[in-house]
């Protein structure tokens, strides 16, 4: 599992004070980038392999501006070629938000899937394993 802090900006809030569910999106993209630097460690776009089939947010609680949030990240499933990917959102102790996506190891070139490498297999399972 890998957490990292965000600290909401004043443009993530909405008209009602409350931080945007847009901004969940952009948060969980962010907390993200661990696992995309095992595929891609210099995050080089021309190089990039990754593209997201699903995503789901489901929010838990109100969140509020002037507050970190700590998202957590890990994985319930690596497979030949996709991952899922499993999110929290937590503020204050308390649970906000989560999230599931899944991820494809992709070949631009042939617009298709293409197997992740063993190597990247073991990365990713000792790195973001739930616990």
């Amino acid at each position: 599992m890998v957490k990292m802090k965000i600290f909401p900006r004043f443009n993530d809030t909405d008209a009602l004070g409350h931080i945007n569910n847009a901004s969940f999106a952009s948060w969980f993209e962010e907390a993200r980038r661990p696992l995309f630097e095992v595929f891609i460690p210099d995050l080089d776009p021309k190089k990039w392999n990754l593209i997201i089939a699903k995503i789901e947010i489901e929010y838990l609680a109100q969140t509020n501006f002037g507050q970190e949030v700590e998202i957590k990240t890990w994985l319930e499933k690596v497979g030949n070629s996709s991952m899922t990917v499993i999110q929290e959102a937590w503020q204050g102790g308390e649970h906000v938000a989560k999230g599931k996506s899944i991820m494809v190891h992709f070949d631009y070139d042939k617009q298709t899937s293409r197997p992740i490498p063993a190597d990247i297999k073991d990365t990713l399972n000792k790195k973001f394993s739930a616990v």
